[in-house]
C-alpha cells in the first residue's frame, strides 16, 4: 500500500481487525448508526459537495454522504484493503454512482490541495500516529471555508460495552480501557486536547458536543456476548486466559447483557461520543 507512516494500524486492519469488521460491516453498522444523522448534519452537505470520508471503513457513511450530494461526489479512504472491498461492493449493489474509495493513510495520503467541500469521519480518526500532520494533511485538503466533521469515543465510563467488559475484571485482565491521550479507541476523549490538535492543525470555530445514541450489539444476551469477545479487544483479552477463565467471562459477560436487553430481544448499549466541528480558515490571517 503506498503513502503509509502508521505501519502498525495498516498490519491490524488488513490483518484480523480488518477482516473481522468486513466480515461484521451489518453488525458495526448496528452499533454505530446511530451517530450518522448528527455527524452528516454537522457537516452541512449540500446537493453539489465534495465529501472526503476518513476511516471509512466499509463505507455507510460514504454512501450516507454521497446520497445528499447527488451532483457532487464522496470519496472514502482507508487503510483497510478487505474493508473497503466490501464499501465497493456495496456501493455498487445500491447504485451509488458518485461514491469512490481509496486505500491510503490521512496523514501522508497525497491529496490535492482544496480538493472537498467537507471532511467527515465516523470513529476513523482516533488511531492517527501524530494526529497534527494527519489533521493538517486533512484541512490542506479541503477548500477555504471548508468544514471537518467527526465522531469519537469520549469517557470510557460512559460507554455501554466498555462497563460489559469491565465486568469481567475478575477473569481477564481488562486493564485501564480509556485514560483520553494514550493511543487507541480513547486518544481523543478529552475536550482539551482535540482542541489543542486542530488548532495545531490550522483549524478554527471549533466546536465539541456530546452526543449519545444507542446501538444494538446482538439478537440477545449470548449472541451479543459472542460478538463482543470476538472484536479486537475481546480477542485481545480471551488469548490471555486459560479456558476455565475464558468459560467464565463468556458465561459472565452474557448474565450483564441479560439485562440490557430491550423488548424487541436485542441487547442494546449507549454510546457517548464527541461530535466536532471545525473549519479550516477562509484565509491564512483567520486562523487563531
Amino acid at each position: 500500500m503506498p503513502d503509509v507512516v502508521n505501519t502498525d494500524q495498516a498490519k491490524a486492519w488488513n490483518g484480523p481487525e480488518g477482516a473481522h469488521w468486513a466480515r461484521n460491516q451489518d453488525r458495526w453498522n448496528a452499533v454505530n448508526e446511530g451517530f450518522n444523522e448528527p455527524l452528516l448534519d454537522a457537516a452541512g452537505i449540500t446537493p453539489d459537495h465534495r465529501i472526503l470520508d476518513l476511516g471509512c471503513g466499509s463505507g455507510q457513511t460514504t454512501r450516507l454522504a454521497a446520497r445528499r450530494a447527488p451532483r457532487g461526489q464522496a470519496l472514502g479512504l482507508d487503510l483497510s484493503a478487505p474493508m473497503l472491498a466490501k464499501a465497493r461492493s456495496r456501493a455498487e449493489r445500491e447504485g451509488i454512482t458518485n461514491a469512490s474509495f481509496t486505500q491510503g493513510d490521512a496523514q501522508v495520503h497525497p491529496f490535492e490541495a482544496g480538493a472537498f467541500d467537507a471532511a467527515i469521519s465516523r470513529y476513523g480518526v482516533m488511531f492517527f500516529a501524530d494526529p497534527v500532520a494527519a489533521f493538517g494533511n486533512v484541512g490542506r485538503a479541503l477548500r477555504p471555508g471548508g468544514r471537518l466533521a467527526f465522531v469519537c469515543p469520549a469517557d470510557a465510563g460512559l460507554n455501554g460495552w466498555v462497563a460489559a467488559m469491565e465486568s469481567l475484571r475478575d477473569f481477564l485482565p481488562v486493564g485501564d480501557f480509556g485514560r483520553p491521550g494514550l493511543p487507541g479507541m480513547f486518544s481523543l476523549a478529552a475536550p482539551d486536547r482535540i482542541r489543542d490538535i486542530l488548532t495545531a492543525a490550522g483549524f478554527t470555530d471549533i466546536a465539541i458536543n456530546r452526543v449519545q445514541a444507542e446501538g444494538t450489539w446482538g439478537n440477545g444476551a449470548e449472541d451479543a456476548a459472542e460478538f463482543l469477545l470476538g472484536t479486537g479487544p475481546g480477542r485481545h483479552l480471551m488469548k490471555q486466559a486459560d479456558a476455565t477463565a475464558r468459560a467464565r467471562a463468556h458465561r459472565t459477560l452474557t448474565a450483564h447483557l441479560r439485562n440490557q436487553v430491550a423488548a424487541d430481544g436485542t441487547v442494546r448499549l449507549r454510546s457517548t461520543s464527541w461530535l466536532i466541528t471545525a473549519d479550516r480558515p477562509t484565509n491564512p490571517s483567520d486562523r487563531s
